[in-house]
């Protein structure tokens, strides 16, 4: 029985999973992301709706904008004159299944009969053929990077707002939908709130909320084009962008490496696993958005630790175990051109993640006993000057796989993590990271997240000590080879 189980596990990773992680996560055969200054791709899914559907028509008609339906084939064929009024208002029509139903759960030749049925109902509404395919919630198998992608564009999006749900709201909609409002992004909208886990009058709120944003848009001179536009304008933006510094092998625009696809493989199940992580020990943020903490709150268990601002951490003590988002180090890692411009944004991310913990567990009365914040981490030349005690961890078995995990998690994240780490093998040692809540509050909670005044000061002041006097070069060196080692290494 348990061969049975494992054999189907495998059979399902590589039928369903692997191949829908890869495509959210590196794109692999999808659309999801286009490159565009000033255009953004409106997206609709579940539709048509004979309700909220002519409501969207109109406000698009009246900001001008042209968006993509992708339309579940059994209403559309309820509804033709929807379909019909989409494609005469200059709008594009793309295939969402014949059925709301996940293709992780039906065979290939279910997923096809589904596509096809809905490509025929399009076409005997408009005369067009359908060319682009999402499939429902995103989830695509196997199979869907074979047939349908000689037939079809597997389109998935950028920005996702949970505007399904009622309770969102029109306020928090707005306000997530205005934080993508830049070019290039594909937004994922719903105009029918009738599919499996939907409110039904939670197109209502997505409506108005798109009123504002489309007001905002037209402000900034953002318009929206479909998914058709945006395509051809990337493809063309790429070919456009290409510099010397992209032909070279193995680097990308502005001399940045460009990972091998085994490593971005490696890095995405190491992401996925965090995200895993997160869940089953219940893992907390402040910023659900761009997080660069994550914490729960836990009893101590290691030995006592002086704390300098006094006092000692003991055995059975309320602590906040802190630890890094590694997809957010690996952002940092990938884009830095050099190690000490990685530091630096390790250093102004930091300064801007601390005020707003350090809010958090003042607002939250359940964290009013912890005691400190506590984490292991190999980014332990520096933090004190955020007020961190830094302490040796002690020998044993969890150090040495702490050791282990930490050197091993460096060379995926940093951008040259195996070279740094033969270097400097003698200072690759995990360091326990221990600050008292009430520094951390006292420090913090009143400070605003850096200006972008002061960040260029930080900027300058780092660059200065880079091309600092002849007399400070060693100093300079070995600043340098902190940031390398600093850069991108978990709490």
């Amino acid at each position: 029985m348990e061969t049975l189980l494992l054999g189907l596990f495998y059979i399902f990773s590589l039928y369903a999973f692997i191949p829908g992680l890869i495509s959210r996560l590196f794109g692999f055969r999808v659309f999801k992301k286009g490159i565009a200054e000033n255009e953004i791709a409106l997206t609709f899914d579940d539709g048509p709706d004979p309700v909220y559907t002519p409501q969207l028509l109109e406000l698009l008609k009246r900001y001008d904008a042209k968006a993509t339906f992708f339309v579940v084939g059994s209403s559309a064929e309820k509804h033709p004159e929807l379909i019909q009024r989409i494609h005469r208002e200059g709008h594009l029509l793309g295939i969402h299944n014949y059925k709301h139903k996940t293709n992780w759960l039906m065979r290939p030749k279910t997923v096809t009969k589904h596509i096809a049925m809905t490509a025929k109902v399009i076409k005997e509404a408009t005369g067009q053929e359908a060319h682009y395919y999402r499939p429902p919630w995103g989830i695509v198998n196997l199979f869907d990077y074979t047939k349908q992608r000689h037939d079809y564009q597997l389109v998935l999006w950028s920005a996702i707002f949970r505007d399904w749900r009622v309770n969102v709201g029109a306020d928090r909609l707005t306000d997530k939908m205005l934080k993508k409002l830049r070019g290039g992004e594909v937004f994922l909208l719903h105009d029918c709130g009738t599919t499996f886990g939907a409110n039904p009058t939670a197109p209502q709120e997505m409506l108005t909320a798109l009123e504002r944003v489309l007001d905002e848009a037209e402000r900034r001179g953002i318009r929206s084009i479909t998914i058709q536009d945006m395509i051809q304008h990337t493809a063309q933006g790429k070919n456009d962008s290409l510099s010397e510094a992209s032909k070279k092998p193995g680097m990308g625009k502005g001399g940045v490496p460009v990972l091998p696809w085994y490593k971005r493989l490696i890095v995405s199940l190491w992401l996925l696993w965090e995200k895993l992580f997160h869940v089953m020990f219940h893992l907390q943020t402040t910023d659900n958005e761009d997080p660069m903490f994550h914490f729960r709150k836990i009893k101590y268990s290691g030995a006592p630790i002086e704390l300098e601002s006094g006092g000692k951490l003991v055995k059975g003590d309320p602590v906040l175990e802190l630890h890094f988002d590694n997809k957010k180090l690996f952002q940092l890692g990938s884009k830095a051109k050099s190690s000490v411009h990685l530091a630096i944004q390790l250093v102004r991310t930091t300064e801007k993640a601390l005020p707003d913990l350090a809010r958090y567990i003042q607002s939250h009365p359940e964290l009013n006993d912890v005691k400190a914040l506590y984490g292991i981490t190999m980014i332990n030349r520096g933090p004190e000057q955020f007020g961190f005690t830094i302490t040796d961890l002690p020998k044993g078995l969890f150090a040495t796989s702490t050791t282990f995990y930490l050197k091993l998690l460096m060379s995926v994240i940093h951008p040259n993590g195996r070279e740094r780490i033969k270097a400097h093998q003698e200072q690759m040692v995990p360091k326990i990271l221990v600050i008292p809540t009430e520094t951390l509050i006292k420090r913090f909670a009143g400070t605003e997240p850096s200006s972008p005044s002061a960040e260029s000061k930080s900027s300058a002041a780092s660059i200065a000590a880079v091309k600092g006097s002849k007399d400070k070069q060693v100093e300079v060196k070995d600043n340098e080879e902190t940031a390398e080692l600093n850069a991108g290494v978990p709490v």
